[in-house]
């Protein structure tokens, strides 16, 4: 065996590995890739399967064993530090929401324990056990992911919020349609927000839904799935059209869109765009074999940075975003560039006013807040900054249900009198309370 090339059998794999001249030692079975630098020795790495089950598992009953533990064994080495690294093939989008640990197996006591080794981050998002002796070492999860303290209370009393005001404000536009409809700008306006606020509503519907396990069948998850990933998506590109629609009113002031025009291609972009992509990305994952939602959340999967079908979810919303960010930046120097022309003091204090009207009014309705939650992606959800990003987009998209949803904010555009030529801007419609990047991560 010490002469072998390795050995492999549908349970058990072992590789042996001579390492001369300070050349490290990099092997993988059952695909749990093994690291090992040292200057001389002959490495033996065996894999086996189905054995975590037939060990002591009492010390950590709370946590999910791998079917594969991994040994490592050194012969004719003069090494007296040894630095191990095993890369095991865990869904990565796992570890910010479950705790990890890295453990061994004490042959003294018979049972798993943590001492010589941790679980780190690497490079690319990637995570690996290091420890600094050598045996039979596996990985561990906890069955139920880290929860942080009320956020859940905090999510559904904001979603309950969300609906409650969504509700209140369809019926209040219904009621006043016709006394505050009485101009084409009036009716875009009205008209997006009111989409915005329906497709906000049908999702935090569905949120709600999936959070029933009674019915959470396969089925039922696929469609919630779907129906989540549509609404959101035609939310934020209803989004775009109100800030497609104040961009426009701000550089082509001669030339005012049409009803018609401005009809079609809001439901184009708002409508039909989103079930391109809903099925597009549906059709791409069922045909090449791979998960399009998981089963536990009815979430799109997340599998690392680009890999995963959330990403046909980011990629829109992102570009949403910042296309709104730009006629948000367009508006702001719009008022400063009125304001510097004039260049009196009260004038200067009317425009840093309107300049706050725009910032907290745009803000929320052309989806900037969502920038958060990109960050709560990136972040691990067991640092500091991580815990703090997460209750910060928890709270401040829960409850961003503004109190005056006809709130106007005057914005100057042709003169450089600040009161004269005003566009007026509506005031946001409720938003979201849900974050749809983490459904049924909290």
């Amino acid at each position: 065996m010490n002469t072998s090339e390795g050995n492999d059998t549908p349970n058990i794999q072992l590789k042996l590995c001579n390492v001369q001249n300070g050349t490290s030692c990099n092997d993988i079975v059952f695909g749990v890739e093994v690291k090992l630098a040292l200057s001389s020795g002959i490495v033996k790495t065996v894999g086996v399967k189905n054995l975590a089950d037939k060990l002591n598992n009492s010390k950590f009953s709370d946590y999910k064993f791998p079917s594969i533990v991994v040994s490592a064994t050194l012969q004719n080495s003069n090494d007296s530090k040894i630095d191990i690294k095993l890369d095991f093939p865990i869904n990565q989008s796992m570890t910010q929401d479950s705790n990890i640990l890295c453990v061994f197996w004490n042959t003294t006591l018979n049972e798993w324990s943590e001492e010589g080794c941790k679980w780190k981050k690497g490079v690319n998002n990637r995570s690996y056990c290091e420890c600094t002796h050598l045996t039979s070492f596996s990985v561990l999860m906890s069955k139920i992911p880290v929860t942080l303290l009320f956020l859940d209370e905090i999510t559904y009393v904001g979603l309950g919020v969300s609906i409650c005001s969504l509700i209140i404000f369809l019926i209040i536009e219904a009621l006043v349609w016709s006394a505050v409809v009485k101009s084409n700008l009036s009716h875009f306006r009205h008209t997006a927000l009111v989409n915005i606020s329906l497709c906000l509503l049908l999702a935090d519907c569905s949120f709600l839904a999936a959070c029933l396990s009674s019915i959470k069948t396969s089925t039922w998850c696929l469609v919630l799935t779907v129906t989540k990933q549509y609404f959101f998506l035609a939310m934020f590109c209803w989004m775009l059209c109100l800030s497609i629609m104040l961009l426009h009113q701000l550089i082509f002031i001669f030339h005012p869109l049409r009803k018609r025009v401005y009809l079609l291609l809001s439901t184009i972009l708002g409508y039909i765009c989103p079930t391109v992509i809903v099925s597009a990305t549906y059709v791409y994952y069922k045909y090449t074999g791979k998960p399009y939602h998981n089963t536990e959340t009815c979430w799109l999967t997340y599998e690392g940075l680009l890999k995963g079908s959330i990403h046909a979810f980011l990629l829109p919303v992102g570009t949403i975003i910042l296309m709104n960010l730009f006629s948000m930046g367009v508006v702001i120097m719009t008022l400063l560039k009125s304001t510097v022309s004039d260049g009196s003091k009260a004038d200067e204090k009317e425009a840093a006013k309107s300049i706050m009207k725009v910032m907290v009014f745009l803000t929320p309705v052309f989806g900037v807040t969502w920038v958060l939650g990109f960050f709560v992606l990136l972040i691990d959800i067991n640092a500091p900054m991580g815990v703090l990003m997460k209750y910060a987009f928890t709270i401040i998209n829960s409850f961003q249900v503004l109190c005056h949803p006809f709130s106007i904010t005057d914005i100057p555009v042709a003169s450089s009198n600040p009161r004269a030529d005003k566009v007026q801007i509506c005031g946001s419609a409720p938003e979201q309370a849900v974050n749809p990047l983490f459904l049924g991560r909290h």
